[in-house]
C-alpha cells in the first residue's frame, strides 16, 4: 500500500525506529539545521521537531536520509527492487499497448491500456489541501529554515512547484528551493532547461501572469517524483503513480 500522505509515512518511520521526536522548543534559524547536520553525519534517524519557535506547525527533517528510509518511502525491500519493479511494469505496459519505442511514447502507451490509466492522477471535487483556506497568515507562519550562516534568509527547502504550459496544457512539478522575502512574497530559481522555466518564457512573451501552485508536505513518492530526471513531456505525477 502506498502512503496516504506525509503523516502516514512519519507514522511508518516511527514504528520502524527510524524517527526521533524532539519535544523542546528549537529555533528554525540555524539551530534545526545544525542539529540535523550532526545527526545526518552520524547516520542518525529522521527528526520530528514538535515545537518550532515562532510557528504553530511541527517540522520533520531527514526522512529520506538513508537507503533504508528511501526503500520504506517507496514501499520496497530495497531501491534496486523498486527499480526492477518499475522496469518490469514499463515493459508490460509497452507490450500490452503494442508499442516498444522509447520511453517518450509512454503517454501513448498508457492511452491504449485502460488498466494502466489507473496510474494517472485523478481530479477530486474537494481535496484536503483546500478544506481550510486562510487568507490571513502567510509565510511567517511556516517553520521555514535558515540553513547556513551566510544564507540570504529563510527558505522552503522541499517545495513542489506545479506549473502548466499556457499553450499545450502540459503540466510539470519540480522542486525549487524558495527564499522567503516577507510574509507574502517568496522567490525561487529554476534552470533554463527546466520545463517550468520554459513554460514561464511563454507566459512572459504573452505578457500574462503565470499561475503557480506550491505543495508542502506531500507523501514521499510524490516528493521524490518531483526531483526525478524524467524525459520531456512525462508528468511527474504519472511517475509518482508508478512509484505508488
Amino acid at each position: 500500500m502506498a502512503f496516504s500522505g506525509l503523516q502516514d509515512f512519519i507514522a511508518c518511520l516511527e514504528r520502524s525506529g527510524e524517527l526521533k521526536r524532539i519535544t523542546c522548543e528549537v529555533d528554525p534559524e540555524l539551530e534545526i539545521t545544525e542539529i540535523a547536520s550532526r545527526i545526518m553525519k552520524d547516520s542518525g534517524p529522521a527528526l520530528f521537531f514538535e515545537k518550532v519557535k515562532g510557528s504553530d506547525y511541527p517540522l520533520v527533517i531527514n526522512t529520506l536520509g538513508s537507503e533504508k528510509r528511501m526503500a520504506l518511502a517507496l514501499n520496497a525491500e530495497s531501491l534496486d527492487a523498486k527499480a526492477k519493479e518499475i522496469e518490469d511494469l514499463l515493459r508490460w505496459i509497452f507490450a500490452q499497448a503494442g508499442d516498444i519505442k522509447l520511453l517518450k511514447t509512454l503517454p501513448e502507451a498508457l492511452a491504449k491500456l485502460p488498466l494502466a490509466m489507473s496510474l494517472i492522477p485523478k481530479k477530486v471535487g474537494r481535496p484536503p489541501c483546500q478544506e481550510i483556506i486562510d487568507d490571513e497568515s502567510g509565510f511567517d507562519s511556516l517553520p521555514a529554515l535558515k540553513c547556513w550562516p551566510h544564507d540570504g534568509g529563510r527558505f522552503l527547502t522541499l517545495p513542489l512547484v506545479c506549473t502548466e504550459d499556457t499553450e499545450s496544457g502540459a503540466k510539470n512539478m519540480g522542486m525549487y528551493r524558495m527564499q522567503i522575502y516577507d510574509n507574502r512574497t517568496a522567490g525561487m530559481h529554476w534552470h533554463l532547461h527546466k520545463d517550468g522555466a520554459r513554460f514561464f518564457e511563454k507566459y512572459k512573451e504573452k505578457g500574462t501572469r503565470m499561475p503557480i501552485a506550491v505543495a508542502l508536505g506531500c507523501d514521499p513518492a510524490v516528493s521524490y517524483a518531483s526531483t526525478a530526471p524524467l524525459p520531456e513531456g512525462i508528468w511527474e505525477l504519472i511517475f509518482a503513480g508508478f512509484l505508488r
